[in-house]
């Protein structure tokens, strides 16, 4: 009876083991794609900026500097996290 405890022990332990080092690899891949999506939206969202800026400056209010301010802002983000927010 005891072997038979003690393999089941080890089963469970081995169990157990397993489910954590799973866990550690979906919450691993859960923060990847949390990552994915947070630079994604910072590029969507210097694009739009881009618009507004380009808007304002062909409409008398805004300046070329801000403009080139944010196309550095822009390329910078694109080095970084890759150009896939653009497609």
């Amino acid at each position: 009876m005891s072997g038979f405890l003690d393999r089941a022990k080890e089963q469970a332990q081995k169990g157990y083991r397993t489910g954590r080092e799973r866990l550690g690899q979906g919450i691993e891949q859960g923060r990847d794609k949390l990552n994915d999506v947070q630079a994604q939206r910072a590029g969507n969202e210097l694009l739009r900026s881009l618009g507004a800026a380009y808007y304002r400056k062909e409409h008398g209010t805004g300046s070329e500097q801000e403009v080139g301010a944010i196309v550095k802002a822009l390329e910078d983000h694109i080095t970084e996290h890759g150009d896939d927010f653009l497609k």
